[in-house]
């Protein structure tokens, strides 16, 4: 019977299919004994809590001949009071009602996830984010450099979504936080919205429509325009931009667009130098652009004054890029003829009431004013973006607590090994966040140098850096030894030993 003060340190290594000798593994312990020690973490889906502390490992399947990987991970981590209510499985969070196929699919690869509908505040990410491993949010939720230092057992953050200005991404990579987006699937979902705003604004559908429901007959024919021959200038043409420029070609538009890069367009639109110049042109002008320091208040009196009398305004992007006060000036003095906006600086944190002049004194004006359409932040609220977006960033997330695969991430240098398959007994994989310091690699290559490094990767973004290497030969009783000498080096931020293993030990 093991008791915590007995407990082994280190990981055992599966089937030995070699016939290495048995003594160059050391002790193995009973699965029923290490379920109930409270030292016992992994990055494992089917471990318990899943920090930077504790011992013992359970793997999750690998996709084909892929072999099961564990992290080993040191005792000194504090536990749990109450360790005998741990799950037995790495723990993630899914806010603000994410896609249920991704929740389903993070459960059918081991994991325990909670799905809750609305977004949680600072406060309550403070006090209840503790007991996850992993986080999936959308805009509403924000991860501030509070919240990450108050969850150091964080390990990875998905943003179901395109933007991840919700997420402190320096301080989370200097904390070993690795942040994952869907910069693609919802393109289309958006490009179609601001279609049919196109449409609607043209027409006065809304106000027409608003009328009829307060019993108002009002045909009129006067300031409504077919879009056929108008002129689209897009404000950053990425993957929104670009099919959106499709879309607006075969409604027989014309399109401009610019971009602070030379890109080439698809179809007849054509780029113009400056934002000036597209702002003079356009009859629509819309707004696909990231919230960067640079694009915050790109829009404002003076631009506004420099659109055509008459002309529409569009912005799906984020609500900062924007002054809204100026918007709802340009509307009011008749300037601009209607505008589409889906994006605010402050938004509510759950549906209901809520979208009054606490968010900020202009939006009782931006609600009265005429052919103005005001939605939700509903880009990319479809069934079909919703379950893209749900399989892009759950399976990054999986890829990266299984396999430290950080390919996509936002934050970090992005970097992949192939799979350890299953002829590749007595493996270990390395994956070590470090501060981008020269000698890092010495250190560590000094560390492995009894052991056969089988393949290596590493790769810096600013001032973080991630190595990833798979070593061979490695017996039980060396790998905390490994871990601790890694571990201890003096640019160290993170390290994980994925280790292959089929059963509690």
């Amino acid at each position: 019977m093991l008791t915590p003060s007995s407990r082994p340190r280190s990981i055992p290594i599966p089937t030995n299919t070699r016939g290495i000798p048995t003594t160059s593994f050391g002790a193995q312990s009973p699965p029923a004994a290490a379920t109930g020690l409270s030292g016992s973490f992994s990055t494992s889906p089917s471990m318990s809590s899943h920090v930077r502390g504790g011992s013992g490992s359970v793997g999750s399947v690998f996709h084909g001949m892929a072999r099961q990987l564990t992290a080993f991970l040191p005792v000194t981590y504090p536990l749990e009071e109450e360790p005998e209510k741990r799950q037995g499985k790495t723990k993630v969070l899914l806010l603000e009602n994410i896609n249920l196929d991704a929740a389903q699919f993070l459960k059918n690869q081991g994991f325990e996830v909670d799905h809750v509908t609305k977004a949680w505040s600072e406060d309550e990410l403070i006090s209840k984010l503790h007991q996850y491993q992993a986080i999936g949010i959308r805009s509403k939720t924000k991860i501030t450099q509070k919240v990450i230092d108050a969850n150091p057992q964080l390990l990875v953050i998905g943003c179901f979504c395109i933007g991840t200005n919700q997420v402190d991404l320096e301080h989370a990579a200097r904390r070993g936080i690795a942040v994952f987006n869907s910069p693609y699937a919802n393109s289309r979902s958006v490009a179609e919205l601001v279609i049919s705003e196109i449409i609607a604004l043209s027409r006065q559908i809304v106000d027409r429509t608003h009328e009829m429901r307060a019993g108002i007959w009002n045909k009129l024919s006067k300031n409504c325009w077919e879009i056929r021959g108008k002129t689209l200038g897009i404000v950053g043409y990425g993957h929104i931009g670009s099919q959106l420029s499709v879309l607006a070609e075969s409604f027989g538009m014309q399109v401009i667009y610019y971009d602070v890069i030379p890109i080439m367009p698809l179809g007849t639109a054509r780029q113009v130098d400056s934002l000036d110049d597209l702002l003079s042109k356009a009859d629509f002008v819309t707004l696909h652009v990231p919230e960067i320091p640079d694009t915050i208040n790109m829009i404002g009196e003076a631009q506004f004054n420099q659109m055509k009398t008459g002309s529409f305004f569009i912005n799906n992007a984020r609500g900062k890029v924007v002054d809204l006060p100026a918007l709802a000036q340009a509307l009011e003095s008749k300037h601009l003829a209607g505008a589409a906006v889906d994006v605010f600086p402050k938004e509510p944190g759950s549906n209901g009431p809520g979208f009054n002049e606490t968010l900020g004194d202009f939006i009782p004006r931006l609600r009265n004013c005429a052919n103005l359409i005001m939605t939700p932040h509903i880009g990319g609220s479809t069934e079909e973006a919703q379950r893209a977006i749900g399989s892009e960033v759950s399976n990054a997330l999986y890829r990266y607590l299984t396999y430290g695969t950080s390919l996509g991430s936002v934050n970090f240098p992005e970097v992949d090994l192939r799979a350890i398959t299953t002829n590749d007994e007595r493996h270990i994989r390395v994956c070590h966040v470090h501060r981008n310091e020269p000698g890092v690699l010495k250190q560590i290559n000094n560390i492995l140098a009894d052991h056969n490094i089988e393949k290596q990767f590493s790769d810096s973004k600013g001032d973080i850096a991630y190595l990833m290497a798979d070593i061979s030969g490695v017996g039980q009783e060396e790998v905390e030894g490994i871990y601790n000498g890694i571990k201890n080096t003096r640019a160290n931020i993170l390290t994980r030993l994925l280790c292959e293993s089929t059963r509690f030990c």
